[in-house]
């Protein structure tokens, strides 16, 4: 009888194991899914491109109009959307209110990479259309879009570095109305509360005739640094030679002793006039310029 009890009870664990079998898939154990990671990808100028059209499809976007605020609303949405923490920076010069906007990611030693998201309120050098305002295609959005899409590309890795992506207010109105350049980019250099160890400006950078020259005024060391990851990326675009000595956003931060570089293709000949237009921005251009930043940053930077 004992030996019979213990017959049924080995039958009974068979069959609750065939069962359980049985439920698993055909009396396959299912394998442990494998865990895959999300592949990070590198800065794409079709995707910076489409950034530069939602710009210029807002039209022009002078300092302190309802198109240069409506400019500023649509890069923080990004930038939150992207996993950036936004920052707006409001002040007011000579009556009107202005806004720079900044986007910070990452730990560590502090780089600002900067652009100017303001267009020429009129185009000066157009003998023919001299009042009318520009588009600003070149001349404004083809820094935001390079900034916008390393916003994507650098969410994917965990930097070594704080980076801010700064956008400044009224970069393009000097010699207008008394009006100087780079006021935005100013108000930022005199209430930094961090010092960064560099600051990259990037301006103008988006023509398809693309020719980057050293800048006259940028930090040697830097601006060397920095056109030596060009060449080993194969851009012989990247001049390593002087051509123009330009009054742009990384002047404030020079004459508060930070090493800081201007990235900037001044020989564009639609420049202040109402030819600035996305047709004449290439997304190759546009890529060449984010893989040298992202290569730069991705590695870590140090002073």
């Amino acid at each position: 009888m004992r030996a019979r009890r213990l017959l049924i009870a080995l039958m009974l664990v068979h069959l609750i194991v065939v069962v359980a079998l049985v439920g698993c898939g055909g009396g396959e154990i299912a394998p442990t899914p494998e865990v895959v990671e999300p592949e990070t990808r590198s800065f794409d100028g079709e995707r910076a491109y489409q950034y530069a059209l939602e710009q210029c499809a807002i039209g022009p976007r002078p300092p302190g109009s309802e198109a240069g605020w409506a400019t500023g609303d649509y890069i923080i949405t990004e930038l939150q959307e992207l996993g950036w923490e936004s920052e707006a920076q409001e002040f007011e010069y000579q009556g009107v209110h202005l806004r720079n906007i900044i986007g910070k990611l990452g730990q560590g030693p502090l780089v600002i990479l900067g652009a100017h998201y303001d267009t020429r309120p009129v185009a000066d050098r157009d003998p023919e259309h001299s009042s009318e305002p520009i588009i600003g295609g070149n001349d404004g959005a083809s820094g935001v879009a390079v900034l916008l899409e390393l916003a994507d590309v650098l969410a994917q890795h965990e930097l070594q570095n704080e980076v801010w992506l700064a956008f400044f207010d009224a970069e393009d109105s000097g010699h207008l109305g008394g009006w100087p350049f780079s006021v935005g980019a100013s108000y930022m250099a005199q209430h930094l509360t961090v010092e960064p160890v560099y600051v990259i400006v990037v301006d103008m950078v988006g023509d398809a005739q693309q020719e980057l020259y050293y800048e006259g005024n940028s930090d040697v060391r830097l601006r060397e640094r920095l056109w030596n990851i060009a060449a080993e990326l194969g851009y012989e675009e990247f001049v390593p030679e002087v051509r123009h000595s330009i009054v742009d956003d990384h002047l404030p931060f020079l004459r508060e002793g930070i090493p800081a570089v201007d990235i900037i293709d001044f020989d564009y000949p639609y420049w202040h006039t109402i030819e600035d237009t996305c047709d004449k921005v290439s997304p190759e251009s546009l890529e060449r310029v984010g893989r040298v930043l992202e290569e730069f940053l991705v590695g870590g930077v140090s002073g």
